[in-house]
């Protein structure tokens, strides 16, 4: 085959040069050299040659425990039993029968206990007693009754001002205060002492007034004695109050009608004979006692 012509290369049209501006020339400036740093060479750290491990210690074998062999308990020795004596045979006796034991004699009866006699009354069928409470009184009867299921003994007494009765069981009369009428020794003595110094304590009213009403209603009659002693005012004297002048004619009255029973004339009378006493021998002062130590003293 016919190979085709190579075709003409047409030469390329040159593009305009352009024109290139020079680039300003930088004054190189030598940089200043820096000096290298010595290095210095560090000294190799010296090992330091740790001690060698000691060596373990060996352990010793311990000699096994030698087991000591007891010797065997030797058998007891047995000695030949002596020969026992020939026991020689008892010949029987014969037994007499025994005598027959006498018999117990019966017991006694027992006896019936003796039972407690009923104690007496102290005091009789109208004789005059005093009272605590309520003074002089008769006794009228002694009866029995029956309270609460109880068979009781009582006194019946009659008071004649007051017109009051009474009834006491005889086995706690005295344990009441119950008594009988003062002797005349005994009359003289409170005599003496209403016709005393008067004692009069430095202390309330009230509480005086409570001591004053339990002497009233002790039973004592030196106790109430003691009382018109002390609250009796003279004509000269400043006036009593309304419950120190009832105090007074209450422990007058009381005293009044013992001595009258014990005299046996009017309960009037003796209040009259007491008045009189009073304005002609007591003795009046300022005598003061604190807690009773003065009258102690004066007594001893």
């Amino acid at each position: 085959m016919a190979k085709p012509a190579p075709k003409k290369k047409t030469p390329a049209k040159k593009a305009p040069a352009k024109k290139v501006k020079p680039a300003p020339k930088k004054s190189a400036k030598p940089a200043p050299k820096k000096a290298a740093p010595k290095k210095t060479a560090k000294p190799a750290p010296k090992k330091v040659a740790k001690p060698a491990k000691k060596a373990a210690p060996k352990k010793t074998a311990k000699p096994a425990p030698k087991k000591v062999v007891k010797p065997a308990p030797k058998a007891p020795v047995v000695k030949p039993a002596a020969p026992k004596p020939a026991v020689k045979p008892v010949e029987a006796k014969p037994v007499t029968p025994a005598a027959p034991a006498p018999a117990a004699p019966a017991p006694a009866p027992a006896k019936p206990q003796a039972q407690a006699a009923p104690k007496k009354p102290t005091f009789k069928v109208g004789e005059q007693i005093v009272y605590p409470a309520h003074g002089v009184g008769r006794i009228t009867n002694i009866e029995e009754q029956e309270i609460a299921g109880v068979r009781l003994e009582l006194y019946i007494v009659d008071f004649e001002k007051e017109k009051l009765r009474l009834k006491v069981p005889t086995n706690r009369a005295e344990q009441k205060g119950m008594r009988r009428l003062a002797d005349r020794a005994l009359i003289e003595h409170a005599m003496k002492v209403i016709r005393g110094r008067a004692r009069i304590k430095r202390t309330m009213w009230s509480r005086r007034a409570q001591e004053y009403d339990a002497k009233i209603n002790s039973g004592d009659i030196i106790a109430v004695a003691e009382v018109v002693r002390d609250l009796y005012r003279s004509d000269r004297q400043p006036e009593q109050s309304y419950s120190e002048r009832q105090l007074f004619e209450q422990a007058l009255m009381r005293f009044a009608r013992e001595l009258a029973a014990v005299r046996k004339v009017d309960d009037d009378q003796c209040v009259k004979e007491l008045e009189d006493y009073l304005a002609k021998n007591a003795k009046r002062g300022a005598a003061t006692e604190k807690d009773g130590d003065d009258q102690a003293e004066e007594a001893a």
